[in-house]
């Protein structure tokens, strides 16, 4: 449990360095500050919480998860999409400032996530509570972007 719980922290840690790199001056950039934000926006500090809580929850599922799940092909496939689309968003976010793209992407991660909670809540019964950390901050998320989309 211990090796693969390390092996999910990095590759989720090193989604989040990679998210980061491409960010850039991200929340303190002109371009972000000057955006009509919805009303419900948190403070810049969240996010860096928020990330690092979800992706220890999510790691700690994964590790939980690895030995339960039947088709690790599948879940493999899925998990790549997965680190794809959450890197991908904070270049066409922050770095590209398309905020069309970037809320197709936090769209389809926020699917991507549920649909994981769902497929494989079968296996890991209440464990599951631990993927919703990450779910519910990717519809807050999506909530922020595509406020961002209709009023800018």
């Amino acid at each position: 449990m211990i090796y693969r719980l390390i092996v999910f922290l990095l590759i989720n840690f090193t989604a989040l360095a990679i998210g980061g790199i491409f960010t850039g001056k991200g929340v303190p950039s002109d371009w972000y500050a000057n955006l009509i934000k919805a009303p419900w926006t948190p403070p810049g500090w969240i996010f860096g919480f928020a990330w690092t809580t979800i992706m220890i929850c999510f790691s700690i599922y994964l590790a939980y998860l690895w030995p339960s799940a039947e088709n690790k092909n599948l879940l493999i496939f899925l998990l790549v999409i997965q680190w794809i689309l959450n890197i991908g968003w904070n270049p066409t976010f922050f770095y590209f400032h398309n905020v069309k793209v970037g809320l197709l992407l936090i769209t389809a991660l926020t699917i991507l996530i549920g649909f994981i909670m769902i497929r494989y809540f079968p296996d890991l019964k209440s464990k599951s509570i631990l993927i919703l950390p990450y779910f519910i901050w990717l519809i807050i998320a999506t909530s922020l972007n595509g406020y961002i989309l209709l009023k800018n």
